[in-house]
């Protein structure tokens, strides 16, 4: 097991290896290698941005185990794509999808998701929170919060406590929360949360955010935890989603030989879904079923100071959501 470990680690450290096909690859072969997660038959799991990529392919490959799985898309017409995408994939696994249109950067439009999710289930098993965007240029949601920010932090925060109680019910439930190797890089930007004052910068906003959202899953965990719930952060490694191909050519093209499927890229969100072994931690960051470093470079670290501003931001974008809406 040693050498195994130090062969897994230097993978993760060298990155291009670790965080292309080869890393996994090499990963599934090493000793201890984790179970995969089973049958989920009679569990309800639900995702967002279901509708390509990483998200479509954790959609079909929990559905071909057995769950139920609400497949969170952007639009009507998004979601009949869905049905027709996974019975593409899998027939049988189609049958168990059931998609569910929702535009997640609007608070309200997740707690009307939340309450449909609630008026038809008594419990949740699994809630992934994988949709992602990065605008080419700074763009305002209907709550005037900057999109990428709505998107990758507000949203996961407000819909994972809306379904609290369901999570709850299904103890362990769990929560993925989907962010992206690319906050290595960044530290939390506490000064300027939605990017009102720095220049705009989409690559970088979007690991800033993708930090913050690291941040959010440690914080609500500590929270949850005692309510038998689980919340996890996973970073897929480089994968070949349409977000890369529409955002990232240029890097799409240098790591083309190496680069993930969806479906290896999903292959954690799953684990972590349905593996006993994550329930017997929290707020950890996972890639290829391993906890990694939530940090590798010192100046990437947040004070307790900086995570308290976060969360009371996004608190105070989620009250001021409410009473706009008249609730």
């Amino acid at each position: 097991m040693g050498l195994s470990t130090a062969i897994d680690t230097a993978l993760d450290r060298t990155i291009a290896p670790g965080y292309g096909n080869i890393g996994l690859l090499i990963r599934r072969k090493l000793p201890g290698w984790p179970a995969d997660a089973g049958r989920m038959d009679g569990r309800t799991v639900l995702v967002t941005g279901a509708a390509s990529g990483i998200g479509l392919a954790a959609v079909v490959e929990f559905a071909r185990l057995g769950a139920r799985v609400l497949g969170v898309v952007r639009s009507e017409e998004r979601a009949r794509d869905l049905t027709r995408l996974v019975a593409e994939e899998d027939t049988t696994a189609a049958a168990r999808v059931t998609p569910m249109a929702a535009d997640v950067s609007s608070v309200e439009a997740v707690r009307d998701l939340a309450r449909r999710v609630a008026a038809d289930h008594e419990r949740l098993d699994v809630l992934v929170n994988n949709a992602g965007v990065m605008p080419d240029e700074r763009t305002e949601t209907a709550d005037g919060v900057e999109l990428t920010f709505a998107t990758h932090v507000v949203a996961p925060y407000v819909l994972t406590l809306e379904l609290a109680d369901l999570l709850a019910a299904a103890a362990p439930g769990r929560v993925v929360n989907v962010t992206s190797g690319g906050m290595y890089a960044q530290r939390l930007a506490a000064h300027d949360l939605e990017t009102r004052e720095d220049a705009y910068a989409p690559k970088r906003v979007y690991a800033r955010t993708k930090r913050a959202q690291m941040v959010l899953t440690e914080e609500l965990a500590e929270r949850l935890g005692p309510r038998g719930i689980v919340v996890h952060a996973m970073h897929p490694g480089w994968a070949d989603t349409k977000g890369v191909r529409q955002w990232m050519p240029v890097f799409r093209a240098v790591t083309r030989p190496i680069i993930r499927t969806p479906a290896q890229g999903a292959d954690t969100i799953v684990w972590l879904g349905g593996a006993q072994e994550p329930t017997r931690s929290n707020g950890l960051l996972w890639q290829d079923r391993r906890p990694r470093p939530t940090h590798l470079l010192g100046r990437t670290r947040e004070s307790p100071a900086d995570r308290q501003h976060l969360m009371e931001h996004v608190a105070a974008i989620a009250d001021a959501a409410t009473i706009g809406a008249g609730r």
